[in-house]
C-alpha cells in the first residue's frame, strides 16, 4: 500500500469511528434532553402528545386547586396564555400563587400539562433565566409580573 493510501485510510477510519462515537452519544442523550417552553410558545406551536419538555412561567391567582391522593392542578401564565398543569405530590414549600415555577414533564393535549417535578424559585428577586426571559420578551419587568400575575 503505498504511503497516499495508508494515509486516505487512515483519515477514513477516523471519520468512520468519529461518526460513529456521535452517533452513539446522541441516541444515548435523546431521552435526556428536555427543551423548555413559555405558555405562549406551548399554546402557538402546540407540541405534540406525551413530548417531554420543561414549561415556566408564574402560577395564576385563583387557578390552584387541590383533588385526592395529593393531585394539585393549577394554571401556569406568562400573562398571555394559560396552560393547566396537573402534578401529583408534594409540593415545593416556597411553592404558591404568583410565583414563578418551572415545572418538568409531558404534555397531555393542547394546553394541558402533566408535571412529574414542580421547582418554585427561592426568593421574590429570583426568576429563572428561561422564564424571566420569557417575560422579558414579552415586555413584562420583574415588578410587573408579581403584581399582574391574576
Amino acid at each position: 500500500m503505498t504511503r497516499k493510501g495508508r494515509r486516505l485510510a487512515i483519515i477514513s477510519a477516523a471519520g468512520f469511528t468519529l461518526a460513529i462515537a456521535i452517533g452513539l452519544i446522541l441516541f444515548a442523550l435523546r431521552d435526556s434532553i428536555v427543551f423548555f417552553y413559555g405558555p405562549t410558545e406551548m399554546a402557538e406551536k402546540g407540541p405534540p402528545r406525551g413530548t417531554r419538555l420543561r414549561i415556566g412561567g408564574l402560577v395564576k391567582r385563583g387557578s390552584l386547586t387541590y383533588g385526592g391522593s395529593s393531585t394539585v392542578v393549577f394554571a401556569v401564565t406568562d400573562l398571555k396564555y394559560d396552560i393547566k398543569v396537573s402534578y401529583t405530590g408534594l409540593l415545593p414549600d416556597l411553592f404558591r400563587e404568583g410565583q414563578g415555577i418551572v415545572a418538568e414533564g409531558t404534555v397531555e393535549g393542547p394546553g394541558v400539562f402533566h408535571a412529574d417535578t414542580v421547582l418554585a424559585k427561592h426568593d421574590e428577586r429570583y426568576m429563572p433565566k428561561d422564564v424571566a426571559d420569557k417575560l422579558k420578551q414579552q415586555g413584562i419587568g420583574q415588578n410587573e409580573k408579581s403584581a399582574r400575575a391574576q
